[in-house]
Order: structure tokens, then C-alpha cells, then sequence
């Protein structure tokens, strides 16, 4: 596989090529999935509750982030590595700049931000100052107190209509790369075509123009709760490669995620 950059996944996009993305948190997981051929590794802020055993995402550090970065980074020669900015990184341009600065420095290639249009400002600044941004729209996981528990989003019209131009928004602030959580089927699909720039589901059927999955509900290892939308290719193939080989195939044939594993 040649090196993934923002270029290659706009391609992807225009040929209708899908793009398989997992999370990634250390050298050696990060090496086997560069391997086989993972197009985007995400250092997800997940790794509080996977690698720390939180019951949320809230109590992760941007230092933490960076550590793993840097560990993803050795291991992944050609992927595009995306870095999480955890809860209250960002909640200033000034704290995003910083932090956002020291996630690069570690080996990323982009951060990714939860949110809308109170981002927009932060997101055209990051990238006129050459840092790629990533949106995340849906069920965003530092809002999980907000939202009162991880919940699907946009069920009814006026908050489906109201995502569409949100993920509209983060384009035109720059941002290039946008992953959709948790959001029905039919909305992933109207926002997918609204917009020019790459959509990543998770929870968000197979209309979207990649998958990510949190690499420990990939192999079926994490701790307590599986999600509905995600699958045990461990149990399908009885090999770590094999299991990252059969999770890239669905993802591009579209076979993954199907209905059982999507939101109406």
C-alpha cells in the first residue's frame, strides 16, 4: 500500500472506493494493521475506556493522546494517523492550537474534533496554520452528559436537517475528513452526498464512504459491552490478520455493516 495522505482518501471517495479505518493505540497493533493494508489508524480517545477502563472518554489527556500517537507512528509506515483532541483540548482556538501542535509534533497527521458550528473558527484557523482537521458529528462521546448516555442522533427531521448543515459547515471551515456516530442509515446517506469531503461511519450503516471500529470490539476483547454496530471478526476467522484481511474486504464490498448492525 502506498502512503494514505488527505489526497488519497478524497480519491477514494470520488472512484467510490471505500475506506477501512480501525483505532489504534500502540507500535505493534499499529504495524499489523499498516500490514495488511488499513487505509486511516485513529489514536481514539476510546483508550480511556478500552485501555483504562473508564465508563466514558472524559478523564483522557492530550499528553496521553501524544504518547500513543508516538507509539502508532512508529509502527504505521503508510497509514494516515488521525489523533483524537480529548474533552476540553479545544475549547479555545489558543488550547487548540497548542494541543493540536503537540498531537502533530507526535507523529499525526491530522486531530479530530468533536462538534459544529462553535468549531468552525477553530477549524479554519488549524488549517490555514497547516493542521488537518477531521469532524465528528452524531453521537459525539464527550457529550455523553449532555446527550444523557450514548444515544443514536438525528432521529427526527429537525435534527437530522440541522446535522446536514453542520457537516456542510465543517467543510467550508476547512475541515477534510468528517466520521458520523450513531446516526440513522438514511441521514449518513443524505449527509454523505451533501458534502465533497470524505464521510467515516461508525454506527452509520454502509453508505458512508468508510468504517472505522474500536480495534478491542474488532476482535470481540472489550471489556463489558460489545456495540450493536460492530463485529467479532476474531470469532469469524481465528486470526488476528485474517480477521483485519476479512474486516477490509466487507468494508469495501459493503457488506459491513449491514442492517442488523445499522440504525433505521
Amino acid at each position: 500500500m502506498a502512503k494514505v495522505t488527505t489526497s488519497t482518501l478524497l480519491k477514494m471517495k470520488q472512484s467510490g472506493e471505500k475506506i477501512a479505518a480501525l483505532t489504534a493505540y500502540d507500535a505493534s497493533f499499529a504495524q499489523l494493521f499498516d500490514d495488511q493494508g488499513v487505509h486511516v489508524l485513529l489514536i481514539g480517545d476510546s483508550l480511556g475506556m478500552v485501555l483504562q477502563g473508564d465508563d466514558s472518554t472524559l478523564s483522557v489527556t492530550n499528553e496521553q493522546i501524544a504518547y500513543h500517537t508516538k507509539s502508532v507512528r512508529a509502527g504505521a509506515k503508510n497509514a494516515l494517523v488521525i489523533a483524537d483532541m480529548p474533552f476540553m483540548t479545544y475549547g479555545s482556538t489558543a488550547d487548540a492550537f497548542k494541543n493540536a501542535h503537540e498531537l502533530m509534533a507526535n507523529g499525526a497527521n491530522m486531530v479530530k474534533m468533536e462538534g459544529g458550528p462553535w468549531l468552525y473558527d477553530t477549524v479554519t484557523q488549524l488549517t490555514q496554520n497547516g493542521i488537518p482537521v477531521c469532524g465528528h458529528l452524531g453521537l459525539t462521546p464527550q457529550s455523553v452528559n449532555v446527550f444523557g448516555g450514548f444515544k443514536v442522533q438525528g432521529r427526527d427531521r429537525e435534527k437530522a436537517q440541522e446535522m446536514i448543515e453542520h457537516a456542510k459547515g465543517l467543510e467550508a471551515a476547512g475541515a477534510q475528513l468528517l466520521v458520523l456516530e450513531c446516526v440513522p442509515t438514511e441521514l449518513a446517506k443524505a449527509i454523505t452526498e451533501a458534502i465533497n469531503i470524505p464521510t467515516i461511519g461508525i454506527g452509520a450503516g454502509n453508505v458512508t464512504d468508510g468504517q472505522i471500529l474500536v480495534m478491542h470490539d474488532m476482535f470481540g476483547i472489550s471489556s463489558g459491552y460489545i456495540p450493536k454496530f460492530s463485529k467479532n471478526y476474531i470469532e469469524l476467522t481465528g486470526d488476528m490478520r485474517k480477521a483485519v484481511d476479512k474486516y477490509i474486504e466487507e468494508v469495501q464490498s459493503g457488506e459491513f455493516p449491514d442492517e442488523s448492525r445499522s440504525f433505521s
